[in-house]
């Protein structure tokens, strides 16, 4: 047990696929797992555990920011000897192209945040995900879908245009993977990040609660077939 997780030792899967809602979690486990249980609950955190395909898998919330996700993928990584996280979110979109319900693989997640240097004393900003987990979800992945850099940010509401960091070559925003993927390189592990495109900063379109609670299948599915093949 951790100070955060309360799960015993084996309870947690060699894999865990992270959504940030903890109901999109629960959703996940009732929709998509066999013989699954509750094997955490701290701070409302629910962690299931049970089997996809006869294959062993572990679903778990982030929560929201580079805090929540530094703490529970440390502690997975860490104490859980998990090896593999693939992070599943939303995120805004800054490009035109990039519609609602588009997916976006994660090559590299680009912050401003001091995560990194406080965590380690490392002064990486440009973080990247792993290769190898990237080209098991490719394999899964049917649609078109667009593959780059993303924008980890600390702050959700932003005075500051968005237009710089899509300058920088970003394809969009969300709030979790430099923390992510930074623990994953601090203990050599894979880390991964597959978005669906919730908002756009562009055209102003926006989903709602409802609809990135249970309307992200083909980014779940994918995720879950690509646990199968690890």
């Amino acid at each position: 047990m951790t100070p955060h997780i309360n799960a015993k030792k084996g309870e947690i899967a060699k894999t865990v696929i992270m959504p940030g809602d903890p109901l999109r979690a629960k959703f996940i486990a009732e929709n998509y797992l066999e013989d699954y249980q509750l094997v955490s609950n701290v701070r409302g955190i629910d962690v299931y555990t049970g089997f996809y395909k006869e294959k062993k898998l572990t679903i778990m919330a982030s929560g929201m920011g580079i805090p929540s996700m530094g703490i529970y993928s440390y502690e997975l990584f860490k104490f859980y000897e998990v090896d593999n996280i693939i992070r599943i979110g939303s995120c805004g979109s800054y490009d035109a192209k990039i519609n609602l319900y588009d997916l976006i693989l994660v090559t590299e997640s680009y912050s401003q945040s001091n995560y990194a240097n406080e965590q380690n004393g490392s002064n990486d900003k440009i973080i990247k995900s792993d290769d190898y987990l990237n080209a098991k979800i490719e394999e899964n992945i049917n649609n078109k879908y667009f593959k780059g850099k993303i924008y980890c940010s600390e702050a959700f509401y932003k005075e500051r245009a968005y237009q710089e960091f899509a300058e920088a070559g970003c394809l969009g925003v969300e709030m979790e993977t430099f923390a992510l993927f930074h623990n994953a390189k601090v203990f050599n592990k894979k880390a991964a990040c597959l978005l669906t495109v919730s908002d756009s900063l562009v055209t102003k379109e926006k989903t709602s609660s409802r609809e990135r609670e249970q309307n992200f299948t083909e980014m779940i599915e994918i995720a879950l077939n690509t646990v199968v093949n690890l």
